[in-house]
């Protein structure tokens, strides 16, 4: 099932794109917490953060 954060990758819901890669979409909070709030997010669809390879979740952390 699509999320939310997969339809904001494919282009489905509209966001202010920041920065892309091959694995990472980072991109405007809608409701920030401060000026410029970004949101970097893993292309590939996870129930767990935590469950991602861990070359990928370090590379989202950098």
């Amino acid at each position: 099932m699509a999320t939310i954060f997969s339809k904001i990758v494919k282009g489905e819901i509209p966001s202010y794109k920041i920065a892309e890669d091959e694995h990472y979409y980072a991109f405007l909070d809608i409701n920030p917490l401060a000026k410029g709030h970004t949101l970097v997010i893993p292309k590939q669809e996870t129930d767990y953060l935590f469950d991602l390879k861990d070359d990928l979740l370090a590379g989202m952390m950098v």
